[in-house]
């Protein structure tokens, strides 16, 4: 692919920080059929002579590709590090796109759950998987200096997504991580609900996005999760356990770290995101 296969990309801001460049972008996405946003880290190394790798970090419900950005604290591990990182957004958006009819913040806008929806009308524009996998990579790697190696991690939907995501594209990752993951979505309300809506009500197309059974199939790729226990919505929409029960009877390098005292929020990100770029900079080199 040349540049010429790809439509442009705005740049609408850019902030230098821990040496390196923060700068969002809009470009129109074929995939969604809408225009779209996107933040992305440029390490202070990162040049065309020396492109570095890629964390892809897929944000939670309500979230946008500012809430990682500015709240995880990342910067200064990642330039140490050298890796990029691209922040998406959580779904599509625009005049057009349709919402939930109650405007839940559970479905709908900025909440795309990174499937590809195949009901009216959500079909036309919620294809966050083919967004996630196939369109943003090929963006990214043709308009900026970072290689092709490239890790997955995300937060609370977004960590269902870099689960799923990772567990099925295993060739095309180094590694997966997830903070506070939504592990079995065909059994929480949340993931009924979206499924349902995005995917029809026959409940054997819901498995190709639930990382407690995808992981039943084994993963070459090692897996970290951190889970706070005082998250309130660890028993009613989580359930890391059940992530952990699928892998047992397959060769899985899974690591679940149970965090005493830590919620849902982005207090609980910043607390160990230093630990999964370390983690992620271990395969991506």
């Amino acid at each position: 692919m040349s540049m010429s296969d790809f439509a442009s990309i705005d740049n609408i801001s850019q902030n230098k920080v821990a040496g390196g460049w923060h700068k969002q972008y809009q470009h129109e996405s074929n995939v969604l059929s809408c225009n779209m946003q996107f933040a992305i880290f440029l390490p202070p190394n990162a040049s065309e002579s020396n492109p570095v790798p890629v964390l892809y970090w897929l944000s939670g419900l309500t979230c946008n590709d500012q809430n990682f950005m500015q709240k995880a604290g990342a910067f200064k591990m990642a330039a140490e590090l050298g890796i990029a990182i691209v922040a998406p957004d959580t779904s599509p958006r625009g005049e057009g796109v349709p919402d939930d009819e109650n405007q839940s913040y559970d479905f709908g806008l900025g909440a795309g759950f990174y499937v590809n929806a195949t009901q009216a009308p959500w079909n036309k524009h919620y294809q966050m998987y083919d967004y996630i996998t196939q369109e943003l990579p090929a963006l990214i790697e043709s308009h900026f200096p970072v290689s092709t190696k490239k890790s997955i991690s995300g937060h609370s939907m977004g960590g269902h997504g870099a689960l799923t995501i990772g567990l099925r594209n295993q060739d095309n990752y180094q590694s997966i991580s997830a903070f506070s993951p939504i592990c079995n979505p065909i059994n929480c309300p949340w993931g009924e609900k979206a499924l349902g809506l995005y995917l029809g009500e026959n409940r054997t197309d819901w498995v190709n996005y639930d990382a407690s059974e995808l992981i039943k199939k084994g993963s070459q790729l090692p897996i970290l999760v951190d889970q706070g226990e005082s998250d309130d919505f660890l028993e009613g929409q989580l359930k890391p356990e059940r992530l952990v029960n699928a892998a047992k009877n397959s060769e899985v390098d899974l690591t679940l770290r149970m965090q005493a005292g830590y919620d849902h929020s982005y207090f609980f990100i910043a607390s160990f995101i230093d630990e999964h770029l370390a983690f992620h900079a271990n395969y991506l080199k």
